[in-house]
């Protein structure tokens, strides 16, 4: 999650833009889960107004990438795409983690501003971002020609990330008042048209709004359609819920509603509870786990057998996990809100590229340990990252303030793209949420019979797991994620904890 400003509605930076209908009027962007090779190439596909890119990866990667290009001639790079901001930067050549000693450098691409002949500078010190991790990028605000999923804008502002310490840049798609320029300034003059909003003003798609279909967690690849849905890739009805505004009535995040969350498995079911129910909880693909309340986090935690490890501040579990039955259906927008299903081969990962770490102790002694994609955090607003987001379609509509929610079709190779027909329309296909009304309201905080719990375990053949040796974990606040949401999982290696 990104360092944010204050926020207004999109729709109020087109009080005087005239903007054509277009049926088909939609961009798609193939985005991915692993960084390509430097011989990746791009095939791009233009059907009437809709621009469809594919691109083939690799080798794996945190966080969802995509290869762009800038200027003129073009130059490719291959960027994060982050709900959670929404500034687009890249990193200049000469940037100091570039070319630092023992690294891979910017493998994935950085942008020369001497080589094209469009390039200006038009903030110059001006972009300043910094994030929660304490990373941050530096540098000048740019205009120049900017191309994706076959789309070309001619003159998108940018940044380019002189001082960075992050080895490659971001294309945030947030609301445009959440751009690093106005936290510096603290004024909302100095907004400009960030990606999605510079999309309407030169006509490429009808409304500030876009889709997201990350697929599974063993898939390389998944979509973010600008301007529309695709009725193919999700199932059941799709569902809008209000975005929560500040207590100052803007709109700063993509947060919503999280009024319920119920555990299943073959053994029976436990409805979890909080204190902080009903809770604000940001839906950010640049976050790579999902950040729960500690007290909500503790029970899903006991129901899986994960056990938290303090000196390393990490909730850890074996491996063969990834087989349980068990899921949990997260619930929005009150009793009869959008209901996510989230099974445990989408919550079980990797903790390194190489070889599993194996326990050296404890009740899980001699297996492969994975980190559990369901964490801890201490105060409001929570984060459902990706290992939420590859079970939900989601669209995101910045002018009504709305998210609509459905379960996302795995793997699915139909498409029926359907375009917002204009810069005020509702979500296509998807009815509102009925008694949100009731989101509001705060249930009793009980303590669960955990039904659930020996069935998770039992159906991935994980026997004689102690529960209860999780213990109160410290308080884990926002400062611990890091540039793409990732725990400090390499710290483990070589602990009492863990043998290689």
């Amino acid at each position: 999650m990104r360092r944010g400003a204050g926020i207004i509605a999109a729709g109020a930076l087109f009080a005087a833009t005239t903007l054509a209908q277009r049926k088909d009027g939609v961009v798609q962007w193939g985005i991915q889960r692993r960084q390509p090779p430097p011989e990746t190439y791009t095939r791009v596909r233009k059907r009437a107004s809709t621009f469809e890119e594919i691109i083939t990866n690799e080798e794996a990667r945190g966080g969802y990438f995509a290869t762009c290009r800038l200027g003129t001639p073009g130059q490719d790079l291959t960027l994060q795409l982050d709900t959670g901001s929404s500034d687009i930067w890249v990193p200049d050549p000469t940037a100091k983690v570039c070319s630092k000693s023992g690294t891979e450098g910017c493998a994935l691409g950085t942008f020369n501003p001497d080589r094209s002949s469009t390039f200006k500078v038009v903030g110059q010190g001006d972009f300043d971002i910094n994030y929660v991790d304490g990373s941050s990028s530096k540098g000048d605000y740019f205009t120049d020609v900017f191309q994706i999923g076959g789309a070309t804008l001619q003159n998108m502002t940018m940044g380019l990330g002189v001082n960075t310490d992050i080895a490659y840049g971001l294309v945030g798609v947030g609301y445009a008042l959440n751009e690093a320029i106005v936290g510096t300034t603290q004024s909302t003059a100095s907004v400009y048209p960030n990606l999605p909003v510079n999309m309407v003003k030169e006509k490429l798609i009808n409304t500030v709004a876009y889709s997201l279909w990350l697929n599974d967690l063993d898939s390389s690849s998944g979509n973010i359609l600008f301007g529309g849905i695709d009725t193919q890739k999700y199932k059941g009805d799709l569902t809008r819920i209000n975005i929560l505004p500040t207590t100052q009535g803007l709109y700063t995040s993509f947060a919503v509603a999280m009024t319920s969350l119920i555990a299943v498995s073959p053994s029976g079911q436990d409805t979890l509870t909080s204190k902080a129910f009903p809770m604000p909880v940001v839906l950010d693909s640049g976050t790579t786990l999902s950040y729960l309340p500690t007290d909500l986090a503790l029970q899903v935690w006991k129901e899986v057998g994960a056990l938290y490890s303090p000196e390393f501040e990490l909730a850890v579990l074996p491996c063969d996990m990834q087989n349980s039955e068990g899921y949990f259906s997260f619930g929005f927008g009150g009793p009869s809100g959008p209901q996510i299903n989230v099974s445990m081969d989408e919550l079980v990962l990797d903790l390194t590229s190489g070889r599993a770490p194996v326990f050296n102790t404890g009740p899980y002694k001699g297996m492969d340990a994975c980190e559990f994609g369901i964490q801890n955090f201490s105060s409001a607003p929570y984060l459902l990252g990706d290992t939420f987001l590859r079970s939900a379609y989601v669209v995101y509509d910045l002018v009504n303030n709305q998210v609509g929610l459905a379960a996302t079709d795995f793997n699915s190779t139909e498409s029926n793209i359907v375009p917002f027909p204009s810069l005020s329309a509702h979500i296509p296909s998807a009815t509102i949420a009925p008694d949100q009304s009731q989101a509001t309201i705060r249930p009793s905080v009980t303590t669960p019979a955990y039904a659930a719990s020996a069935g998770f375990t039992d159906s991935a053949g994980v026997n004689g797991s102690e529960n209860a040796a999780c213990g109160l974990p410290p308080a884990f606040g926002a400062a611990q994620l890091s540039v793409v949401g990732l725990s400090m999982v390499f710290a483990m290696l070589g602990s009492g904890m863990f043998l290689l």
